[in-house]
Parts: structure tokens; sequence; C-alpha cells
């Protein structure tokens, strides 16, 4: 998702752009999320509010435009919290709009509070195939490589370098403060639900509900450290029941699978200019935690503003 909306802004800006990439689309952390547009595991908290209100004007134009994958979905927000019926709004409550207290009758069992709000949702396995093939019909180039450091992309011979690698950005220039966040998310028949629902304080450990075209995506877990990628039953069976708890709707469904994606975790996700690291200038854009549909395009606008500084600077 980082790497590929900062080359579409490139692209659109009359820059020559080279993919550099190991894997194909359907075995990134991003093709596997479950990509709504919520503020999760990010900061610093300034920069995280400018970038999603931003991503969100992105995603709502293509929503409207009818760009696949990308809708307005409506999500409701859980708490049990009985003795917060109104707890403050969340920081990013002005970005959404029409931000209303739900109703006790639109509530599940056991909540006494909820807020009802508008954001974007993305399908991955629509969106991301076509943001690639729109970078490709604006003349990026596809080098198929694996890189174990920056520098070994210098035979390309680039004059700019972005640095939007995900999980991988921090090893490619040592950067020993990136981490992986474990997410295991599970996929579902969908019985007919067509909010999402998310309770991020359940006792039984975050839940969240994502209804798309033809599925609903269930999670899920934030392991931080956790390098494991296997999925773990017992877990799947967890998020299974505590998800049914916020959307009772899903004990009418069937398991279709259940999958684990490593987010890139940073304590504050970098975009930024950096002239010391290569003989050419490298913007970095990685460490989104789990928000990189949240502030992607936001980031995306920094880098192609670094970018232009630098075409224009003497």
């Amino acid at each position: 998702m980082s790497g590929l909306s900062c080359a579409r802004l490139l692209l659109l800006n009359g820059h020559e752009v080279v993919l550099v990439s190991a894997d194909p689309l359907q075995l990134t952390t991003s093709y596997l999320a479950a990509a709504v547009w919520f503020p999760t595991a990010v900061g610093p908290a300034e920069a995280v509010a400018r970038w999603g209100a931003a991503t969100y004007d992105v995603l709502a134009a293509e929503a409207a435009a009818g760009v696949p994958g990308v809708v307005m979905r409506e999500t409701l927000v859980l708490r049990r919290d009985a003795q917060a019926l109104q707890p403050p709004l969340p920081a990013w409550a002005d970005v959404v709009g029409n931000l209303r207290i739900a109703r006790l009758d639109e509530l599940p069992p056991r909540y006494s509070f909820g807020l009802r709000f508008v954001v974007p949702s993305v399908e991955m396995p629509l969106y991301l195939p076509h943001l690639w093939n729109t970078v490709l019909a604006l003349r990026a180039r596809h080098v198929v490589r694996r890189v174990g450091a920056l520098k070994e992309i210098l035979d390309l011979h680039p004059d700019l370098v972005v640095n939007a690698a995900g999980l991988a950005a921090g090893a490619l220039v040592g950067d020993e403060t990136v981490f992986p966040v474990r997410g295991q998310i599970v996929r579902v028949s969908n019985p007919g639900l067509r909010i999402s629902v998310r309770d991020e304080a359940h006792p039984g450990g975050r839940a969240y509900v994502h209804p798309r075209s033809k599925d609903c995506i269930l999670g899920g877990t934030l392991d931080v450290g956790n390098w494991q990628t296997d999925p773990d039953p017992a877990e799947a069976a967890a998020i299974l029941d505590r998800c049914t708890d916020i959307a009772p709707q899903l004990a009418t469904s069937h398991l279709l699978e259940t999958f684990v994606g490593l987010r890139p975790g940073r304590p504050e996700a970098r975009v930024e200019l950096d002239l010391d690291l290569l003989p050419v200038p490298v913007i970095h854009d990685y460490g989104h935690g789990g928000a990189g549909i949240t502030i992607g395009w936001g980031c995306a606008q920094d880098v192609a503003a670094l970018a232009e500084q630098l075409a224009t600077s003497p």
C-alpha cells in the first residue's frame, strides 16, 4: 500500500519510477489487511491526525468514483463500561463527521454505549490490483528483486530512493526500532452484515467485524514483537467467539480461512528525508503499525511533497 501510493503520486508529478519488490501482491501484509479507516497502533498523534484526514479524503473520493474495493461503510464502535455512558469522543471524531451516539436498540447484548459513523472500507484483494495496474499504466517499471540493504539498488542509477518496504524497511537501513505487530484474522461467510462493528477493549481481546462484498473479516490480535506467521487454531476460535459476541448474526456464518500478517511497527511512523544514508537522497515512509490504510495516502502526499522540494531546490 505504501509503495504503490507513493509511486502513483510521483508518477503523476512527472517522475520516472522503478518499483523494486520481491513478492507478489497476494503475499504482502497489505493484501491480507482488514483495511478499514481507524487509527490503530501508530504515532505521533499530531501527524497521524493530519495523515489520517488526508487519507480519509482520498479514499472517500475513490469510493465516490467507484474505484474497485473502496466503499464508505457505517461503523459501530462499542463500549461495555456502564460507568462511562458518554466517554470523551475520539481525537479523530472531526475527521469522520456525522458521528452520533448509538441508540440502545442498535447495541448488542451486554453493551451500554456505542458510536456510529461512516469511514472508508477497502477490500484489498480488489483495491491493490487496481492500484498496481494504475501504476503500471502510468509507465512505472517493475524489478523483481529481494533486497538486503538499500544500497543494493544503486545499480539501477536512481536520483532518489523511497524506502516504503513495510516491515523490511528498518532492516534495509539499520533502523532497530522497527518491530513486527502480529495480526491474526479469520475470514467467514457474510450472514448479511452491512456495518462494521468493533470493541477495542473486549474482555477476550480486540474484536472487530468488517463485512466485504462476499465475506467478513474478523479479528484480531496486536502481538508486538511476535514473528510467528502460522495461524493459531485456539486464537482463531477465540476470535470467532468474541466477534460473535459483538455481532450475534455471525452464529450462522461458515469459517472460510484464517491467516496471519505482520504489521510494520515502530514507536512513531517515519516519513522524512535522509541525505546521509546513500549517495542519493532517501525518503523514508514506514512504521505505519496497524494504520496503513488509515494514513497511507497522507504519508504518500508528504513523500511526494519532499520529492518536489528536492526537484526544485538549487
